[in-house]
């Protein structure tokens, strides 16, 4: 089994998760009391959410290299960035380190192939939604093609991350705003609905949505767990 560098804190609400899914997976292949093989170096949020409003990706960029550096230095066989929105400074820390980054878009893009879809939805931070460091590798790297919502929707989304989401504070119409959101992509064309913020399956359920969901903290989770127990990590 290699062992699964994992940078949290961003949120640690959904780092949690990561590691509760993480372990189970590994205990229902291993079985009995198995459990991963893992670090996780959990962030201080509230210095990279201000960081991150305030424009200072320079300095965000420094603190994921030496992170990322760090998990390898004490045995980390790979890295998993726990959040979309930091995956804007992937390239960073591929290009610093000797280890795979197992990037949440490709293995996202891999459920969505898989399904046959060609155009889907994308929900996240501002910053995941209106970038293109996200949905243009998802374009690029895979030929899906991705929409997002409307400029106050994203208002809506992005608000409800970081005033409610990162804190575990769950509010029922928050989650009715998200499916009504939901549901105007669909009539926009969408073929699913990535949930490309890692708290955002706390809020949206796809019992609720007219369209598959693809929960991007359980399916980078997955993807973690296939390279420790396979040694690969299939970005196609």
């Amino acid at each position: 089994m290699k062992t699964i560098g994992l940078i949290g804190g961003m949120s640690w609400e959904s780092s949690i998760i990561y590691y509760r899914i993480i372990n189970e997976l590994v205990r229902g292949k291993l079985g009995g009391v198995h459990s991963c093989k893992s670090l996780m170096y959990s962030t201080d949020f509230a210095e990279i959410e201000r960081m991150q409003h305030q424009g200072e990706w320079d300095k965000l960029a420094e603190i994921m290299i030496n992170t990322s550096l760090n998990l390898k230095n004490a045995g980390a066989d790979c890295i998993v960035i726990c959040t979309n929105t930091m995956h804007k400074l992937a390239y960073a820390v591929e290009d610093n380190i000797d280890i795979p980054l197992i990037h949440i878009a490709d293995a996202t893009a891999k459920p969505i192939l898989k399904q046959g879809l060609k155009k889907v939805g994308l929900l996240g931070t501002k910053f995941t939604m209106e970038q293109d460091f996200y949905k243009g590798r998802l374009t690029s790297n895979h030929n899906i093609e991705v929409i997002i919502p409307e400029p106050d929707e994203r208002e809506v989304i992005h608000s409800i991350i970081y005033q409610e989401l990162v804190i575990g504070k769950i509010v029922d119409s928050s989650r009715e705003e998200y499916n009504e959101i939901i549901r105007k992509m669909y009539r926009r064309g969408a073929e699913g609905i990535i949930l490309g913020c890692t708290e955002i399956a706390l809020l949206v359920h796809e019992k609720d949505s007219p369209i598959p969901l693809f929960d991007t903290t359980q399916i980078h989770a997955q993807a973690a767990v296939e390279f420790s127990l396979n040694g690969v990590w299939p970005k196609k």
